[in-house]
């Protein structure tokens, strides 16, 4: 397999160097451009076609989603990872649904950002040349699998998935409340999911001991 293209969307300067170091360190990968606004952004994403685009939100001209939307519309053969400070669960359904393989949160270290590539690369490598995908080749793309424990009711898969995206894209261990207020999710609801995905053992959980009171809880993904 060849390696795999990258176009980096990203307004801020410095951000956009500490993005196209983290990218120099990953196997697989090699930067095709980048861009600093969304209308050159779309013109050379177009032109070039690059297989994977790193999409900021928050751009001088048009958003992230606006460029999301555009390249869905005219069936551009990319894939996009979002990379942005949006927390809020409407924003993050939203480009969900049009698509995005990943939702990165700034600031994010760079093994946050190793995890979403590696996972990128190992699939694409997998159905690079196939005519026909299996089951569980289809599952593996869409991050589920038969082997997965279901839900217990009370539970859904989509607010699942924005904790796990949450917790992927923070910088640092949250608590409950925390991830609620990123997400704009009530704290006894992501409390539930976290319980679940705690006794699952797919988070860490760290006790942060007060001078009074209970200790209060950190969690981040495994």
């Amino acid at each position: 397999m060849t390696k795999i293209s990258v176009y980096i969307v990203e307004d801020d300067p410095m951000v956009l160097e500490v993005n196209k170091g983290f990218l120099e360190k990953m196997n697989g990968f090699t930067l095709m451009g980048a861009a600093t606004n969304g209308k050159d952004a779309v013109a050379e994403i177009k032109m070039l076609k690059p297989n994977l685009v790193l999409l900021d939100m928050f751009l001088p001209d048009i958003s992230g989603m606006e460029i999301l939307v555009e390249l869905r519309t005219e069936r551009i053969p990319c894939d996009i990872i979002m990379i942005t400070a949006a927390r809020d669960a409407v924003t993050i359904r939203e480009v969900m649904r049009l698509g995005a393989v990943d939702y990165m949160v700034k600031p994010f270290r760079f093994e946050r950002f190793q995890k979403s590539l590696q996972d990128y690369y190992k699939m694409a490598k997998k159905i690079t040349g196939l005519n026909l995908l299996k089951q569980e080749d289809i599952d593996e793309w869409l991050g589920s699998s038969e082997n997965e424990v279901e839900l217990p009711k009370g539970l859904n898969e989509l607010t699942m998935k924005q904790i796990l995206l949450g917790l992927g894209g923070a910088a640092m261990p949250v608590t409950a409340e925390q991830l609620g207020q990123n997400l704009g999710m009530a704290r006894v609801t992501v409390r539930k999911y976290l319980d679940f995905l705690a006794i699952k053992e797919k988070v860490d959980i760290e006790m942060q001991y007060g001078y009074v009171g209970r200790p209060t809880k950190y969690y981040s993904l495994k």
